[in-house]
């Protein structure tokens, strides 16, 4: 086959995709879709600027993205590098006052502005956030004795949709406010869960470094009720970290978030596979 031949069936098999996404594309068009970005799809520049092009990318085409970022391993590096140790109970980081300066340090500052430049360089206009801005996230602590680690309780969803009629991208830290001026570090799966619900968003996203939930032959489960889900967890095939995946999407679900997909953000382009193709591209849980 000739070279040119070749590319012409590319840009044809390129028009023939578009051409299929049409119903998918008006089927978004107004939607707000939470993304909670995290894991591989954040540590290297080429894979978080392919992220940042698919989210200027849907906002062109008619979607209100709002996304939502961790950053441990980062904050993991920074109180390294700093001399404080951490402590964990239950798996969940103890948070003391200077470990929660260097969390808020982290997220806020560094982590979050990375994201917000990606996206602005591929022609989007985003704003980078915390849960303490205007109050976005107001929390109280989860348990004492985890110290400054907030579970949310009020989600001021007007200041959001003010951003999305400007037609600005937030990006959000899951640092909280609380009602006594403290300052709380939110687990980032949490807070996008809950920003989803208040939003009452289409869809919420779950970016991780796996492909979804699998079954005991390790095959992922592409479409999924909160029910299946329920009882997955308690025959034991749902275990160790996406346990409380699972959880914040039957959590968001309740709060009336339409459907959430828990989806591989090592996958190029993940987000548009999923949004735009028939297929799919993670386990889609629906209540």
């Amino acid at each position: 086959m000739k070279k040119q031949d070749a590319m012409n069936r590319d840009w044809i098999a390129t028009a023939r995709t578009l051409s299929q996404a049409l119903p998918l594309l008006q089927r978004y068009d107004g939607a707000t879709v939470v993304i909670k970005l995290g894991g591989h799809a954040m540590g290297s520049d080429d894979a978080m600027e392919i992220f940042a092009r698919d989210v200027v990318l849907m906002q062109q085409v008619g979607i209100n993205p709002v996304i939502v970022h961790g950053g441990g391993p980062m904050i993991n590096r920074m109180l390294e590098k700093l001399g404080i140790k951490s402590k964990f109970k239950d798996g969940k980081r103890i948070t003391d006052a200077a470990t929660m300066e260097v969390v808020e340090m982290v997220l806020s500052g560094s982590v979050n502005k990375r994201i917000v430049q990606a996206i602005n360089a591929q022609g989007g206009k985003a704003i980078g956030l915390s849960g303490k801005d205007a109050n976005l996230m107001v929390c109280e602590f989860e348990d004492p004795d985890l110290g400054f680690v907030g579970k949310p309780t009020n989600i001021s969803p007007d200041f959001l949709r003010n951003l999305a009629d400007a037609e600005i991208i937030p990006v959000i830290a899951p640092v909280g406010a609380g009602q006594n001026g403290e300052t709380f570090n939110v687990n980032g799966d949490t807070a996008a869960g809950a920003i989803a619900s208040a939003l009452k968003a289409d869809r919420l996203l779950l970016l991780t470094d796996v492909a979804g939930v699998k079954d005991q032959n390790g095959d992922v489960m592409t479409d999924l009720v909160a029910d299946q889900v329920r009882q997955l967890t308690i025959d034991g095939v749902i275990t160790g970290g996406m346990i409380p995946k699972t959880e914040t999407a039957l959590a968001a679900l309740d709060g009336g978030v339409r459907a959430v997909v828990i989806l591989d953000g090592r996958e190029p382009n993940a987000c548009l596979l999923e949004l735009f193709t028939e297929q799919g591209a993670g386990s889609l849980i629906r209540s």
